[in-house]
């Protein structure tokens, strides 16, 4: 229906009716037959599904009867089978005697072997003993494989636990002596740092026994996947896995000496001393151990300083960690050391902390730092609340203008954090920038200002409000000297980095702008309140005959267009500027309240004079102040000989042209405000007031881009109307 309404809108549209029903109804003959087309395409498959499953069914059942008859067949071979029992317990008994009959010089021996290598595992003569050692498990291998051989031979199965307990009897010593063997061994692991100075050959001895013990686990285990069920059974206690006790031994024996080092007094000032302690006694000039142990002293430290970094540690505390562990630890005093690098790859070794730790001990850094600096700045606001309470004039810089030391507090703190975060990083950098930025996005700077205006409305008359306007042109130039610090500061930042630490990124410049915008209200609303006073006598009749007040208008705009010049650019042009406009438009609205109405000639001549006369004066005021170079776009003050011509205009039936002209300029002036005008020349009859209202009606030009209205500011007064009574007679 929708679509419906859209084409058929009007009638003429109708003739297009058979058309779009001819096309509806081919589209739905066209869905018709691929419904159809998908229907019976469905059905055929369905039926080829049913073909298929009826083949199945029947080869189900071959399948099942050629299993029944399989089965059948195997139950009776399985009675054969029970003839040949007795010849296999005959072989696997003349199997064992030969075994035993072989093994028996073997056998003998066993004792004294054991206490020789017993001897030497106690001497620490520990290549020989192992070389004993490995004899022994030969022959308890050899014998175990003879037993399971002719076992398995005769019964097809394991060897038996009474044959398993026999040899374990026999070879009872082995098993403690490989224990006593590998205590040793480890021994002169959890040693190695100290025999590596001393004597490095028992720590040579231990590394040789490993690699013998891995070589024989990696033989078993090959023939074991390459043969299965049919290789040699492992021997018992293989594999030993000796490498892997090997490295947990030596990272045991350093995880001590870390213990060792005392963890008293680490907090504060003693941290730093602490991690210096690391240095020395983890990575020594002369260090000459291996990659193992670098990787050793590499997991300790590195789960030390997750301990570390785990604790609730200040903003010195996480530079001096990071510092430590970005540059110390991999300088040339420690991991940078010319031969420790070309004993192991820094890439094996992993990071010393994750990134996700040094992006969470990284955040906890600037976290600190952010309460630290935002208390200053709160704690360098309320001073600069007190110093505008001061009874003596702002201080002034090399160039004139006014200035307090908020935004060199500020600057420095922000320029000392950012400086001290690229000891570490550009990254840690970038984040203590934009904490800087949020703080200075958050500063309240607007709120102070708001509260410091309210408190001067309350008494302007109190002492402390002598250097009130002062102290807010000083706020200006403040606001000013933040947004250029701001600027350097985002400069600084990496482009890669801007805004991707937070979603919304800070926007101080717009904060301080706003700040700059009350600030300069403020401002505005002073001079307005020194004007107040004064604006009632324009445009009477005293003004009219001795001129005043405009030359007292005069001097407090030139008092405060000459303190305007301590503040910088471009707020100097912006507030003359606005002070400029603010005086015009108090200036009509004077006008318009109709103070003055012309009885004649000579007083609309007199009243255009006077107006022109008082636009020199003011012109004079602000043309001795305005900024070098600076010329404003729109003059309003232009406003006021547009006027007093219109009022001393000789020929009211010229008006429609003045007006056609006036609109022009001000396309903002409305009926109202010419009327008033009209009023104020006292002359001007109704068909011509109805005919430059009616021009400016048709001709109301819409405002152009860039236009600032003047005339929307001032209100008319309403028109009072006469009194009057009905003419009828009562009844």
């Amino acid at each position: 229906m929708k679509w419906a309404s859209g084409v058929f809108c009007r009638p003429e549209h109708l003739e297009r009716l058979s058309q779009y029903r001819k096309r509806e109804s081919q589209r739905t003959a066209s869905i018709h037959t691929r419904l159809k087309s998908m229907v019976q395409s469905y059905l055929e498959g369905v039926g080829w599904g049913l073909e298929q499953l009826q083949e199945a069914r029947v080869e189900l059942k071959e399948v099942s009867h050629a299993l029944k008859k399989t089965g059948l067949e195997s139950v009776e071979n399985a009675g054969g089978v029970k003839s040949l029992e007795r010849l296999r317990e005959v072989s696997v008994n003349h199997r064992q005697l030969l075994a035993a009959v072989s093994n028996l010089p073997r056998l003998y021996s066993v004792r004294s072997m054991v206490l020789e290598t017993e001897r030497l595992v106690e001497s620490r003569r520990l290549l020989e003993a192992h070389a004993r050692l490995m004899d022994l498990e030969q022959w308890q291998d050899d014998i175990l494989w003879q037993l399971h051989s002719s076992s398995a031979g005769s019964t097809g199965s394991e060897l038996s636990n009474e044959d398993k307990e026999l040899v374990a009897k026999y070879f009872s010593g082995v098993g403690q002596l490989v224990d006593a063997l590998g205590k040793e061994l480890w021994a002169v692991v959890s040693s190695a740092l100290a025999l590596a100075r001393q004597n490095p050959t028992p720590f040579v001895s231990a590394v040789r026994i490993v690699e013998r013990e891995e070589a024989l686990d990696q033989a078993l285990l090959e023939d074991r996947s390459t043969n299965g069920i049919n290789g040699r059974p492992l021997p018992p206690g293989r594999p030993r896995c000796w490498r892997v006790c090997f490295f947990q031994v030596l990272e045991e024996a350093v995880s001590a000496r870390f213990r060792s080092v005392s963890y008293l007094h680490t907090r504060g000032p003693g941290l730093a001393g602490h991690l210096s302690a690391l240095q020395h006694h983890c990575v020594p000039p002369h260090y000459r151990l291996t990659g193992a142990y670098l990787r050793a002293s590499h997991q300790c430290l590195h789960a030390h300083l997750a301990q570390v970094s785990s604790w609730d540690l200040e903003s010195g505390e996480i530079f001096a960690v990071l510092n430590w562990v970005l540059h110390i630890y991999n300088s040339a005093d420690m991991m940078g050391q010319p031969e420790l690098v070309a004993e192991l790859e820094k890439e094996e070794l992993g990071p010393l902390i994750s990134t996700e730790g040094l992006e969470k001990l990284q955040g906890k850094y600037v976290q600190s730092v952010r309460k630290s600096v935002s208390e200053w700045m709160h704690k360098a606001l309320q001073v600069e609340l007190q110093d505008w309470q001061r009874d003596q004039e702002p201080d002034t810089d090399h160039e004139g203008f006014y200035h307090t030391c908020l935004p060199t507090i500020i600057t420095q703190m922000l320029e000392e954090n950012a400086h001290v975060a690229l000891m570490i990083g550009q990254s840690l950098r970038d984040q203590t920038i934009q904490m800087g930025l949020y703080e200075i996005e958050n500063l309240r700077f607007r709120e102070a200002l708001v509260e410091f205006g309210k408190e001067h409305r309350r008494d302007p008359s109190n002492s402390k409000s002598k250097f009130y306007l002062h102290y807010l042109l000083a706020s200006i130039c403040n606001c000013i000297i933040l947004k250029k610090s701001t600027e350097s500061l985002q400069q600084q930042q990496s482009s890669r980095s801007a805004g991707q630490f937070s979603r919304t990124p800070p926007n101080p410049l717009a904060a301080l702008d706003r700040a700059v915008r009350r600030a300069c209200r403020l401002v505005m609303d002073q001079l307005m309140l020194e004007l107040k006073p004064l604006l009632p006598g324009l445009l009477t009749r005293t003004w009219l005959v001795q001129g005043d007040p405009t030359p007292k208008l005069c001097l407090v705009l030139e008092r405060h267009l000459e303190l305007y010049g301590r503040v910088r650019p471009p707020c100097q042009q912006r507030l003359q500027e606005e002070a400029q406009w603010m005086m015009v438009v108090e200036y009509v609205r004077a006008l318009m309240q109709k103070r003055l109405v012309c009885r004649s000639v000579d007083d609309r001549k007199q009243l255009g004079q006077m107006m022109v006369q008082d636009e020199q004066q003011l012109r004079e005021v602000f043309n001795s102040t305005e900024c070098d170079g600076s010329v404003p776009e729109v003059n309003p003050l232009a406003l006021l000989p547009v006027l007093a011509d219109f009022i001393q205009l000789k020929d009211p039936n010229m008006l429609t042209l003045e007006v056609s002209g006036l609109a022009a300029k001000y396309p903002d002036i409305s009926e109202e405000h010419v009327s008033v005008l009209m009023d104020i020349r006292g002359d001007v009859s109704r068909d011509i007031r109805g005919s430059v209202l009616d021009l400016l009606e048709q001709s109301a030009p819409p405002l152009p881009a860039g236009y600032r209205p003047i005339f929307t500011d001032i209100l008319v007064p309403h028109a009072t109307m006469a009194f009057c009574l009905p003419t009828a007679k009562c009844a």
